[in-house]
Parts: structure tokens; C-alpha cells; sequence
């Protein structure tokens, strides 16, 4: 297992050490938020002006159907409907978009310090160097993550004795291993930016 970021000395840059495995596990889970962001977008991408995509304001006005979306893009108010259908038109597309770019900045960093597209069964370490810039899209990102898988499980404040009575081969349990390392990285990546 990663032993978490830590702020490089000289370059002051994030740094982090990831196998193979955890790296590729980190570009499906952050695959998965880009597709689940995507599918269920009310607007279908087209080429247009860019002005015109700027001032388009025709975004979902209802909460996602999704709990995990919902939990992402929560109401703005709460006992208001029709405000908060408002806001949701004119904001949720490009949180969206932006939430997106975030996971796809994770990918794309885990691709470019050589994670192969398709891992094989080797021993290869990824080492990746994170300026300010990205250390902050990835934190968001981590953020993101944790709040997904978080969601699935149903993950709930003083449930810790829960999760650590499961057998090690439930994949509930396996999953929440994941959401604790998710934090672990969050966490780490933190302190390495301070």
C-alpha cells in the first residue's frame, strides 16, 4: 500500500509512490465518476460557439435521480423548489463539467508518470509529482471520490465498528477499504501542500 503523499523537499511538489494496482484502481473509480457524471447530464454535448455554450442556461432544474449525484450536486434551497431548481439550470452543467476535469486530471496524471492502459501482472511503481495546480484538482477530486463511494455504501457517521465486523472477504467491507484509503490520500495529500 502507498505510503500516502509527501511534500518533496527541494521541488516543494506532492509526491506519492502508488503500485500498480492502486493506480489503476484510482483511474477506475475516477473513470467511474466521469461516466456516472456524464450519463445521466441532461445536455448532450455538441460542437458549438463557445459563446453560445458559455450562455447556455438549459441545465437539469430537479434533483439527480442518482443518490450519489444527488449527493454531489445537493439543493441550494431546500424548502424552496422553484429557487432551487433555478440555481440548479444555471449551475449544475458546469459543476459537472468541472467535476469531470477533475477525474480526468487524475487519469490523465496516473497515465502520463506510465501507468500502461492495461496493467499487467508486474511489479511496476508509479511515481507521481503533483505542483500546487493539480495537488488541489486531485484533492477536490479525492473529495468527489470518497462522497461516491461514500453514498453506495451508505457510510454513516460512528459506523466504524460495522464495517470492521465484516468477514475479509465481503465486498461491502473490501469497498469501505478502499473509501478509508481514498481519506488516507486525501489526508496526506493535505499535509503535503500546507
Amino acid at each position: 500500500m502507498t505510503s500516502g503523499f509527501v511534500r518533496h523537499r527541494r521541488s516543494k511538489q506532492a509526491i506519492a509512490t502508488f503500485t500498480v494496482f492502486e493506480a489503476d484502481l484510482l483511474r477506475s473509480l475516477a473513470a467511474q465518476l466521469v461516466e456516472l457524471l456524464h450519463n445521466e447530464s441532461a445536455i448532450v454535448a455538441v460542437e458549438r460557439d463557445p459563446l453560445e455554450a458559455m450562455l447556455d442556461f438549459s441545465g437539469p432544474t430537479t434533483e439527480p435521480d442518482d443518490p450519489v449525484l444527488r449527493r454531489l450536486f445537493p439543493s441550494a434551497y431546500r424548502d424552496d423548489d422553484e429557487s432551487a431548481g433555478e440555481f440548479r439550470r444555471f449551475t449544475e452543467g458546469q459543476l459537472r463539467d468541472g467535476k469531470s476535469r477533475a477525474a480526468g486530471t487524475i487519469i490523465d496524471v496516473l497515465e502520463e508518470a506510465g501507468l500502461p492502459p492495461e496493467p499487467t501482472g508486474e511489479d511496476l511503481m508509479i511515481d507521481v509529482e503533483l505542483d500546487q495546480e493539480h495537488a488541489m484538482t486531485w484533492m477536490r477530486s479525492l473529495t468527489d471520490l470518497r462522497l461516491a463511494l461514500g453514498t453506495r455504501l451508505e457510510v454513516a457517521e460512528g459506523d466504524e465498528d460495522y464495517w470492521y465486523s465484516l468477514p475479509d472477504d465481503d465486498p461491502r467491507g473490501q469497498a469501505h477499504h478502499i473509501y478509508e484509503w481514498l481519506g488516507f490520500l486525501q489526508e496526506t495529500l493535505v499535509l503535503a501542500v500546507k
